[in-house]
C-alpha cells in the first residue's frame, strides 16, 4: 500500500501528496531492477543469504508494518460505501488466481514442491504494489486499495484453506500451523502499523514518503534469501518456474478485468480489479513455503516477485495511454 495512490487518479495537486506521487513511480520501476540484483546475488552468494532464512518472517512482518502505516479510516469506510465491488474483487482475487495455480501446475506436471510453491502464491493475498499499478494505470485507487485491504485482513483464514484444499494432494499441508504464521507474520504487524498511524500520524506522516523504498528493499532481500535456498536446483527447474509465473499472472491480470467486466464495474474499477487479481503478496507465500515446505517452493514466489512488478508496470503503463470506457 502506498498512501501517494490515494488522493487521486492523476497527479495531486498538493506539492507533499506530488512528491509521494512521484517517489512511488521510482520505487516502482526500480523494483524490478533490485529485485533482479537481489535474485543474482542469492545465486552467486548463497552462503551469505542461507544464514537469514530464519530472518524471513520477521522481514516479511516489517513490510506489512509499513502496510498498516498507510492504511486510514477512510479506506475501510470505502468498503461500506461500495459493498458489490470490494466482494467481487476479493471472489475474484481467491477464486482466479488459486484456480489458476492449480491448473497450470497440473498441466505442466510441475514436481511437488514446485506446483506447491506456485499454488500456494496463488492463494496469497494481493500484492503490496497493486494499488500503486492501479494508480499508474489511471484505475480506481480506492477499490483497489479496499480490495487489498480486505484480502490482507481476512488471509489468516482463506490462505490456509485454499492451500489444504488445491494443494493437499502434493505434499502435506499443517493450515492450522499456517494459520498462526499468518496471524503473526501479516495480521498483528498490520494492526500495529494501523494503530500507530492513528496514535502517532505526524511521525508516521514525515516517514510515508521513504515506505516504497522500505517495502522494495525489504522484498528483495527476501528473493536474495530464498533463492539462495535453492540456488543448487535453480539451473534445473528455472525456466518450467518462470513459464509457470507468468501464465499465472498472466490469467490473474487479464481475468480480472475481465471479472470487472462481467460485474458491470466502469472501466476504472476493472483496471484496478485487473492488479488486485493478478498481483499478489509474493513475501508471504515466499515466507511460508520455507517455512512449511522448502526453499524450492519458494522458488515460484521469487520468480513471481519479480516478474508480477514487470508485467504489471507494463500494463499499467498501456492501460495509462488507453481512454477509459464509459
Amino acid at each position: 500500500m502506498l498512501e501517494a495512490t490515494k488522493s487521486t487518479t492523476s497527479i495531486p495537486e498538493n506539492p507533499a501528496l506530488a512528491a509521494e506521487a512521484r517517489i512511488a513511480r521510482i520505487a516502482v520501476t526500480a523494483f524490478p531492477i533490485l529485485v533482479v540484483i537481489a535474485g543474482v546475488l542469492g545465486f552467486l552468494l548463497p552462503d551469505l543469504f542461507k544464514p537469514l532464512g530464519v530472518s524471513v518472517p520477521y522481514l516479511l512482518g516489517v513490510i506489512m508494518f509499513c502496510m498498516g502505516l498507510t492504511l486510514t479510516p477512510p479506506d475501510f469506510a470505502s468498503v461500506a460505501r461500495r459493498p458489490w465491488a470490494v466482494a467481487l474483487g476479493i471472489v475474484a482475487h481467491y477464486v482466479i488466481m488459486p484456480g489458476a495455480g492449480w491448473l497450470i501446475a497440473v498441466l505442466l506436471q510441475l514436481p511437488p514442491e514446485l506446483a506447491v510453491g506456485l499454488i500456494l502464491v496463488g492463494c496469497a493475498p494481493s500484492g503490496t504494489a497493486s494499488n500503486v499499478m492501479a494508480f499508474l494505470a489511471k484505475g480506481d485507487v480506492a477499490l483497489s486499495v479496499a480490495v487489498a485491504s480486505v484480502s490482507t485482513l481476512i488471509a489468516p483464514l482463506v490462505t490456509p484453506a485454499l492451500t489444504l484444499l488445491l494443494a493437499g494432494s502434493f505434499l502435506h499441508i499443517d493450515a492450522g500451523a499456517m494459520v498462526l504464521d499468518i496471524v503473526k507474520t501479516v495480521l498483528l504487524p498490520v494492526i500495529a502499523g494501523l494503530l500507530a498511524r492513528l496514535f502517532l500520524s505526524k511521525l508516521v506522516a514525515k516517514v510515508l514518503p521513504a515506505l516504497p523504498w522500505a517495502s522494495a528493499v525489504v522484498i528483495s532481500l527476501i528473493v536474495a534469501i530464498v533463492v539462495a535456498g535453492s540456488a543448487g536446483k535453480i539451473v534445473a527447474a528455472g525456466g518450467i518456474v518462470f513459464l509457470a509465473v507468468v501464465l499465472h499472472n498472466g490469467f490473474g491480470l487479464g481475468l480480472g478485468y475481465l471479472a470487472g467486466k462481467l460485474g458491470r464495474l466502469d472501466d476504472k474499477a476493472r483496471r484496478a480489479l485487473a492488479f488486485e487479481v493478478g498481483m499478489q503478496n509474493s513475501g508471504l507465500a515466499a515466507t511460508l513455503a520455507t517455512a512449511h515446505f522448502s526453499p524450492l517452493a519458494a522458488l515460484p514466489s521469487a520468480v513471481f516477485s519479480l516478474w508480477h512488478n514487470i508485467s504489471g508496470a507494463i500494463v499499467a503503463a498501456w492501460l495509462a495511454r488507453r481512454p477509459l470506457k464509459g
